[in-house]
């Protein structure tokens, strides 16, 4: 089977620095290049020529700017070009596009999270008019597909949940123990106010005043151009709390393993719906206890008291200043969540278990 699948046009595949929609296409695509012929179409960037072949993947590169206008560019591409599949990542909109110029070719909308069928992105018509147009939609995880169900209840028999993944081998473990001076906790993503850096800032703040060992905090992210004022407001917070705290930046993902490998801890505070957070699994397959929100598909990757610890009350730093401070001071119990971390990633969170139900799916579809 030829399977193309369209990205975004907002970030290129490979991403240059992060995105977590890019590297889950492309880690899926090379996973199901070992079974079908893959194809992705991209946004062009200076820094990659306009094809290029990786581990058996096809990647062609068109021109960018609005989505309108980097639909055209897609369209352009495929006129003429025969496929079996095609797969669109996160933008509903061109679902009925596509499905004019690729007539009788089974579409899948496979959508990371709730934002481009909501306000501002899509009205509600909009959305489910995409979404209806679908001949199968990829929710990431069983939250996803639930809150796609209630919002757009005549989709939800056509809604499949395909479990994001990591790459086990890049994302293992350190080699060796940390050294116990310093007790270090790590936040990596985007550095705006859902992600809820201040709410661990408080928290690291409140557990520094239970223990003697000092923490130490890594926030691996960057904002973006738009809201880097968010970003000094929270050096400011670090400050004024007087937490000890560095700030890397956007660091990109060929090197954020080497990151993860630097803490104790992983925490996750994430304020409103997280549809999966990919960062978890990256964070437990390196064998870290992840601290979560109890909230979207992060309780279906983070298991409490095996693999890390939910936060119910995730808008209250005392929560969260109690769990780190519990694994902080019980050394047994974080060993124990860290073994489990790294083998649940292994037994469930593989790129090859999502292209394999991925392919499983556009197999039964594709007649």
């Amino acid at each position: 089977m030829h399977v193309l699948i369209v990205a975004p046009e907002q970030i290129p595949v490979p991403p240059i620095l992060g995105g977590s929609v890019e590297i889950t296409i492309l880690a899926i695509a090379k996973r199901l290049a070992k079974m079908h012929r893959v194809t992705i179409v991209s946004r062009a960037h200076s820094r990659y020529p306009r094809h290029s072949v990786i581990d058996g993947v096809h990647i062609y590169r068109v021109p960018t700017g609005s989505a309108m206008t980097y639909l055209s560019h897609v369209k352009s591409f495929i006129k003429g070009k025969r496929f079996d599949f095609v797969q669109v990542d996160n933008r509903p909109r061109f679902i009925e596009p596509l499905k004019q110029i690729l007539k009788g070719t089974p579409i899948s909308l496979f959508l990371h999270s709730l934002t481009f069928v909501s306000s501002p992105y899509a009205s509600r018509a909009t959305a489910a008019r995409g979404l209806t147009k679908a001949d199968v939609i990829i929710a990431n995880s069983a939250s996803l597909k639930q809150q796609l169900s209630d919002r757009f209840p005549g989709t939800a028999k056509r809604i499949r949940k395909v479990w994001l993944g990591v790459d086990t081998n890049r994302f293992s473990p350190a080699m060796q123990a940390r050294k116990n001076g310093v007790f270090r906790v790590l936040f990596a993503g985007r550095v705006i106010p859902r992600k809820g850096v201040p709410v661990l800032l408080k928290a690291v703040k409140l557990a520094q005043s239970t223990t003697s060992k000092p923490i130490r905090v890594t926030i691996a992210g960057g904002t973006g151009s738009s809201r880097s004022n968010y970003l000094n407001s929270m050096r400011s917070l670090s400050r004024k709390l007087r937490v000890n705290t560095h700030f890397l930046g956007t660091v990109p993902h060929s090197r954020i393993h080497k990151v993860y490998r630097q803490a104790d801890v992983f925490v996750c505070p994430s304020q409103q719906h997280e549809a999966f957070g990919l960062v978890n699994v990256e964070a437990m397959s390196s064998g870290l206890p992840v601290i979560a929100s109890k909230n979207g598909g992060i309780k279906e990757i983070v298991k409490h008291n095996r693999n890390g610890i939910l936060i119910n009350d995730y808008h209250q730093p005392q929560a969260f200043a109690r769990a780190i401070t519990r694994l902080i001071k019980e050394s047994s119990t974080r060993k124990r969540m860290s073994i489990h971390a790294r083998q649940d990633c292994l037994k469930q969170f593989s790129w090859g278990a999502s292209a394999k139900r991925l392919s499983k799916i556009y197999v039964s579809l594709h007649k």
